[in-house]
């Protein structure tokens, strides 16, 4: 086990080149730097951020819904029936002819008939509005933009790499950095309680990605360039929260006028800002102050694949952005991972056929 722990702390991999974790370790008096040690603090208060959640979804935030007349409904539900019951969980929730045929014939029901029940069944299990309402509410807190404006490295990204790994790590950093990786731990336990979606795995991988991301930088102590990935990806997705509780409630315009200050927001961070003010900072103005080394280029392949993914997700936001906009409508509801994925759904009228956007 000593030795497995000593190959993957390797200092050849972790850290710049003449430097141990010795070295790290004498600290003169008042001065602390990262231990992935500290990284285990985030676990339990992980789940203290679930339980608060919990106490804000249904007493503040269902009292917000309730105000703006989303009450919790109960939909129309299914009758019981064993016999389509058994085909809807183990074969199929959407039959096809063939199905719909034998099951007709099997039970003496009109086609339609099995049609419908189909129908009831597949809307019982989806969530209210009232529900979809209490989480984007909860989500819309999550902006720590205004904590990073008073450090230097925010407005000279070279501050991130002088003294680079000999970098004293501030209280405020390090509970940034734990309830940062806390939230994230926090979504995956509730991805369990949450409104059931299809990209559930796609989410899982995405913040479990998110939790190695933070954790790997905090490691070998790339905390302030850690920080503002995480500005960079967080000034958007509390508009895009915002857009969708305006939705739920009906409020169009606002929704409309919302849906197109995130757009913006997020072109102009993830297409400019990221790539001009991170990646330079992190492939450049990192390799003339400190140099590469095996973590160093790591780090900047994922920051690299993070990119991609942004231009993607652009490409998906203008696409479903113009149908929009050409309809005069932002419909249902549309999400973003931050931490960073994505699935917009946009609906035609209910006079017109409906059309759901690819999501990732």
């Amino acid at each position: 086990m000593a030795a497995l722990s000593a190959w993957f702390w390797s200092e050849r991999f972790w850290l710049p080149h003449n430097v141990t974790w010795a070295d790290l370790s004498e600290q003169a008096p008042g001065v602390e730097y990262p231990k992935p040690a500290h990284l285990f603090t985030a676990l339990p208060l992980a789940l203290g951020i679930f339980g608060v959640r919990i106490l804000f979804e249904r007493f503040i935030a269902s009292a917000c819904a309730r105000s703006l007349h989303i009450h919790p409904g109960v939909g129309r539900r299914a009758q019981p029936n064993a016999v389509l019951e058994k085909v809807f969980t183990s074969i199929t929730k959407n039959p096809d002819t063939r199905h719909l045929d034998g099951l007709s014939k099997q039970l003496d029901w009109d086609v339609r008939k099995v049609q419908r029940w189909f129908r009831h069944r597949r809307n019982q299990d989806k969530p209210s509005t009232h529900t979809k309402f209490c989480e984007s509410i909860y989500y819309v807190n999550d902006s720590n933009i205004l904590l990073l404006i008073l450090v230097p490295w925010m407005w000279d990204t070279r501050h991130c790499w002088y003294g680079y790994p000999y970098q004293p790590l501030s209280s405020g950093m390090y509970y940034f950095y734990v309830i940062q990786l806390a939230f994230y731990w926090s979504l995956m336990f509730s991805q369990f309680t949450d409104i059931k979606r299809k990209d559930f795995r796609v989410m899982f991988i995405h913040h479990l990605a998110t939790v190695g991301l933070i954790s790997f930088s905090y490691a070998n102590n790339m905390v302030r360039v850690g920080s503002l990935v995480m500005c960079v990806h967080d000034a958007s997705d509390f508009l895009l929260e915002a857009a969708k509780m305006a939705n739920y409630a009906k409020f169009q315009r606002v929704c409309d006028s919302i849906f197109i200050v995130f757009s913006l927001v997020f072109f102009v961070t993830r297409l400019i800002i990221y790539p001009l003010w991170v990646l330079n900072s992190t492939m450049f103005e990192s390799w003339d102050i400190v140099g590469p080394y095996p973590s160093w280029w790591v780090f900047n392949s994922l920051l690299l694949v993070l990119q991609g993914l942004h231009i993607f997700w652009s490409y998906l936001i203008a696409r479903i952005a113009i149908r929009a906009v050409s309809r005069g409508k932002v419909s249902h509801y549309l999400y973003i991972s931050s931490h960073n994925s994505w699935q917009e759904i946009w609906s035609i009228p209910p006079n017109r056929t409906s059309v759901t956007e690819p999501h990732l």
